[in-house]
């Protein structure tokens, strides 16, 4: 089947920790299951017998305020590396904690005595996993100021789907349309950032429907669908403030729609800088 170019790899990241802040890697590695080690990590809130997730912020949404590492970049077919877990941003004047490490034999502890809660660090979804949800007061929403519960893929923790893509033109147009805003790409937390070329504008990725995407000479995805936005974009986190209008803005001019979601047809490598083809 012929395939053209649409754009190249702006820039990829992989989140070790459900909800915490990830890691911006040159390279990734695709696997049939998405990048190797994103969301390979969560904990589990022993209250609610659910997966801790800043989608409920009225709970978790410190979990933004961490960021996950790993030792050495995960390898598909091989165990997971050990996570490295510090505040995003120290306080200031406080010197610098020591990271909490997976490897850890007390880390649940740790974990629960920093947040308050007794949770458990997962590296394997029970069977059921769901997690919570907030939404908020978004006028363009058939529902709002409520929480529900959201079924996870089964033995994953993604929310939906293995990968997440958005385009740099989506962003440039949100900015357009309220430039009042700090659309920052970190608040929609990709896996891959792509900028379009030739022609394309406004929210491109949406046209790429149905369609599959060749990233280099690596990884073969399909674009199943739309990725509608939640409370996460409107959160305090890495340096960035709370806006509510983030997702307002995203309802009033898309249908609270920014990016696609993605499976993966064909593993392989990943780079920044690679072309992107459509077909």
């Amino acid at each position: 089947m012929a395939e053209r170019l649409v754009g190249h790899v702006e820039a990829l990241w992989r989140y070790p920790l459900k909800s915490m802040q990830g890691e911006r890697p040159v390279q990734v590695d695709v696997t049939p299951g998405g990048i190797c080690g994103d969301r390979a990590y969560a904990l589990w809130d022993h209250a609610t017998q659910r997966v801790a997730s800043a989608k409920n912020p009225l709970i978790w949404q410190a979990l933004l305020g961490y960021r996950a590492r790993y030792g050495s970049p995960p390898q598909p077919g091989e165990p997971l590396p050990a996570l490295a877990i510090a505040p995003e941003q120290p306080s200031a004047g406080a010197p610098a904690a020591a990271p909490l490490l997976s490897s850890d034999p007390g880390i649940d502890a740790a974990l629960s005595r920093l947040l308050g809660r007794q949770v458990s660090l997962l590296h394997q979804a029970p069977a059921g996993a769901s997690l919570d949800q907030y939404w908020p007061d978004v006028p363009e929403r058939d529902f709002q100021n409520v929480v529900n519960e959201l079924p996870l893929p089964e033995g994953t923790f993604f929310d939906a789907c293995p990968i997440h893509a958005l385009t740099t033109a989506t962003l440039e147009r949100l900015r357009q349309l309220e430039p009042q805003l700090d659309f920052a790409v970190e608040r929609f937390r990709p896996n891959l950032l792509i900028r379009p070329c030739g022609p394309g504008e406004g929210f491109v990725e949406q046209e790429w429907i149905g369609a599959d995407l060749r990233l280099g000479r690596g990884a073969l995805l399909r674009v199943d669908g739309d990725c509608p936005r939640c409370v996460v974009t409107t959160l305090a986190q890495g340096g960035l403030p709370q806006e509510i209008e983030i997702l307002r803005a995203t309802a009033r001019h898309n249908k609270v729609v920014a990016g696609v979601r993605l499976s993966v047809l064909e593993p392989g490598a990943v780079a920044v800088g690679d072309p992107v083809l459509l077909s």
